[in-house]
């Protein structure tokens, strides 16, 4: 591998202007694609195999024509203190609305407050509810205005109107999370490596192959399906690994200069060497990344494949354009030091290099990663104790996760929808604002109606049910629509127990009626799904963890390596979803982080957070320990391995992990509830994982183990490839340092 990966860099470095040209034609080319391309199709509801899914479909196979994906919009009337919703005028208000809006265009049903009993026991809060036969995302613009017309009407009328629904839902507030985290990766490249050019070779890199990544989802978004938020998850990861990759590409290359080699001979000896975990590591993520299929969820399949092929992207960028931009500027992105250095040891006198281009003994400052490293495999028992408790401790509240999905509930009291939500369950109770739709199959009854009857009277006697609305069954007479209001909100753990209960009543009910009967809904949507997830959970750590063993094994031929390091990646998982816990559902610090309300965790964050970290964390894990390997291979004591590992490899690492941090944690300036969680649960998580798990953990259990890290079975030693990622094919063929004249380094500089 580092023979080969030598090789491609030596190619880039000398062709630097045909890479570039191809980089460049690629993303023209990509860009015209999206340019031209149809529409991205919405995020897909579907949901194979669950039963909500399964009610939706028999929904859409016996009410044909009714979409029962279709938009909806319920309008909430709230009259003025000490007025009631039914006086005339407030009456005739209202009706108006309806009326109007009934006529506008896509509009399937408008049904008003009062042939609907849709109004409060004390009469201060009613709703109308206005279906739509478009979705959402297809909802034309005429229907919207019509409708927004129509609510500004009745509020000039002196009514308080509120629109929940998806008809009119509200975009969120857009931060600056995008740009935050460029100029944050910017700051931290900046203080490491002491040159803006070299703070904007990875920065330039990134964007380039994020240009690239997205244009590409773009131009394919209509032919497999990828929406927008496949885009979105692919430029957060490309972005954040985009620049990792080619920091530690770059990094290494100041380094192998700093021992006084050519540039172009430095830049293949980068890429030979990091340039080889860059392929492994991003292998890890993009292993993580496919494995969201073994979950059943089209829509984390499509969120996987696209961030996978970003991944890909980013690797490809470090593996050749990194080198040949080098080759354009060889001396650009060294320090100002280095530069002044390499200038007087030009000029015949010693520099910051001495005359080979090494510091001298005795005059550099011990770096802190050295310092650190010295500490913890002095006192590797304690280190080791004190992580694996804190960590511990802060994973405990993930044993009391909640999954679901957050709704209307979660959003700023600023919009609409949420005041939508707070009016309705002050008028009609908590419940309301998740009701389950029951759909009973009367195929088989020999008294339809009597069965629709006999199964809502069941569900009404349900403790947990306030009401139950009369059914509504289709032309054919054979399928009937039931809703059912439950007395608590539609995201408490006693709703889910609600829905848990009837699912289980259901083979005595049918059994009694003769008739067959799904519960579906938002509300029980969201419960289906979350059990999914949960129950995929383990069979997804599974594949991946495997995959990844294999992978890190033969990376470093040892067996007791892979295996710290997935239970490392289980201690910053864990502590993560903890944290996640704690401030999103259990509401401790919430008001920092801008929470609004608190509530389940939604659905897929587990299984997401897993996926992605695991893979960003054993970027870490491979550029790091190869570091440690590499030195001790070279024949260095394990103890002594360690710390030459870190003095390499531990202010780089540390600076990739604060750029993905603020990367991530730049998401969390948004005004989504979900998005600010995402941004949350990544950034700690990388924090716990680089500056936790990497800088302690990892070193506290190779202190311990010694000689036996390394340890790999002679059997199974002949049967692993060897992919030699530390580089030690390449010593005893690497040309000689450069010396003090300098003047190849010159010519290179300018040479095409």
């Amino acid at each position: 591998m580092a023979t080969f990966l030598h090789r491609v860099a030596l190619w880039a470095f000398r062709r630097r202007r045909t890479v570039v040209l191809v980089w460049v034609a690629a993303l023209a080319a990509v860009f015209l694609g999206a340019v031209n391309a149809s529409e991205a199709p919405e995020d897909s509801a579907s949901l194979p195999g669950i039963e909500s899914q399964q009610a939706f479909d028999l929904l859409d196979e016996r009410f044909p024509g009714t979409g029962a994906d279709g938009a909806e919009a319920r309008v909430v009337f709230v009259a003025e203190d000490g007025q009631q919703i039914t006086s005339p005028a407030n009456r005739s208000a209202i009706d108006t609305l309806v009326d109007d809006v009934a006529d506008g265009p896509q509009v399937a049903e408008a049904t008003s407050p009062f042939d609907a009993r849709a109004v409060s026991k004390d009469a201060s809060t009613a709703y109308a509810t206005i279906t739509y036969k478009a979705t959402a995302d297809d909802l034309p613009e005429a229907s919207k205005e019509a409708l927004t017309e129509a609510v500004e009407q009745a509020r000039d009328a002196g009514l308080t109107v509120e629109v929940g629904g998806s008809a009119l839902e509200t975009e969120p507030a857009q931060g600056i999370g995008e740009v935050l985290g460029i100029l944050v990766a910017a700051v931290v490249l900046l203080i490491t490596f002491g040159s803006l050019a070299a703070a904007g070779l990875p920065l330039l890199t990134a964007v380039l192959g994020v240009g690239i990544s997205l244009a590409t989802i773009t131009a394919l978004g209509s032919a497999l399906g990828f929406s927008s938020t496949v885009g979105e998850l692919a430029m957060m990861l490309g972005l954040a690994v985009g620049i990792d990759y080619s920091l530690f590409v770059v990094s290494r290359y100041r380094e192998e200069r700093a021992k006084g080699h050519q540039a172009q001979e430095a830049a293949a000896l980068a890429v030979g060497t990091a340039g080889s975990a860059v392929v492994f590591a991003g292998l890890t993520v993009v292993i993580a990344l496919l494995g969201l299929s073994v979950v059943g969820v089209p829509t984390l399949t499509k969120m996987g494949v696209g961030s996978a092929g970003a991944v890909l992207v980013g690797v490809l960028i470090a593996l050749t354009a990194v080198p040949a931009l080098l080759g354009f500027w060889p001396d650009a992105v060294l320090s100002r030091r280095d530069r002044k250095g390499r200038r007087t040891t030009r000029r015949g006198r010693p520099g910051r290099f001495g005359t080979k281009g090494t510091t001298p003994a005795g005059t550099a400052r011990t770096p802190w990663g050295v310092r650190w490293a010295r500490f913890v495999t002095r006192r590797p028992v304690a280190v080791l104790l004190l992580t694996v408790a804190g960590l511990g401790a802060l994973a405990v509240p993930s044993l009391n996760l909640r999954m679901g999905m957050p709704g209307a509930e979660s959003k700023p009291t600023t919009t609409t929808e949420r005041r939508a939500y707070d009016a309705l369950a002050d008028g009609f109770g908590p419940g309301f604002n998740g009701p389950l739709t029951v759909v009973v199959d009367v195929k088989g009854a020999d008294d339809p109606t009597a069965a629709v009857t006999a199964v809502s009277d069941r569900l009404a006697g349900t403790e947990g049910i306030v009401s139950v609305s009369p059914p509504r069954f289709n032309e054919a007479k054979d399928t009937a629509v039931v809703s059912a209001i439950p007395s608590t909100g539609p995201t408490s753990e006693q709703t889910q127990n609600l829905v848990r209960t009837i699912r289980d009543e259901r083979p005595a009910i049918e059994s009694a009626t003769g008739a067959e009967f799904e519960v579906t809904g938002t509300t029980a949507l969201n419960i289906d799904v979350g059990q999914k997830m949960q129950a995929a959970l383990v069979p997804y750590l599974a594949v991946i963890v495997s995959l990844a063993f294999l992978l890190l094994m033969v990376v470093f031929r040892s067996i007791l390596v892979p295996v710290k390091a997935a239970l490392g990646f289980l201690l910053s998982v864990g502590a993560a979803l903890g944290a996640i816990v704690t401030v999103f559902q259990e509401g401790h610090g919430a008001g920092f982080f801008g929470v609004e309300e608190t509530g389940p965790i939604m659905s897929t964050m587990p299984i997401f957070l897993v996926g992605i970290v695991f893979g960003l964390a054993m970027d870490y894990q491979v550029f790091l320990v190869s570091r440690i390997r590499e030195a001790h291979i070279h024949g260095e004591q394990p103890g002594q391995a360690v710390v030459t590992g870190f003095r390499h490899s531990a202010q780089v690492v540390g600076a990739a992990a604060l750029i993905m941090m603020a990367v991530f944690g730049g998401f969390m300036t948004g005004g989504e509830s979900m998005v600010k969680m995402v941004g949350f649960g990544l950034a700690g998580a990388v924090f716990f994982d680089a500056f936790v798990v990497r800088m302690a953990f990892v070193p506290a259990v190779l202190a311990l183990l010694g000689k036996r890290a390394w340890w790999l079975p002679a059997r199974l030693d002949r049967l692993l490839p060897r992919v030699d990622v530390e580089g030690e094919a390449l010593t005893g063929r690497t040309p000689a340092p450069y010396d003090a004249s300098g003047d190849q380094d010159r010519q290179e500089s300018v040479s095409a």
